[in-house]
């Protein structure tokens, strides 16, 4: 396992934290004003998936 590996990694998770922030603050906002919450679980979710952060991308990732 490199540092370079993990770097990828921690950086992808950093990326996911920010988008995932970004979707609770919208969240808060539209519940504030009483409208419907613009992210479900399963958005938060496909985050997971899209920055690549899941269980097996990351064990590839690192043990290739």
């Amino acid at each position: 396992m490199s540092e370079e590996r993990i770097a990828i990694v921690l950086a992808a998770v950093a990326c996911a934290n920010i988008r995932c922030a970004g979707m609770q603050a919208e969240n808060q906002e539209r519940a504030r004003n009483g409208y419907a919450l613009a992210y479900g679980e399963k958005a938060f979710q496909d985050v997971i998936l899209e920055e690549g952060i899941n269980w097996n991308a990351v064990h590839e990732t690192l043990y290739r």
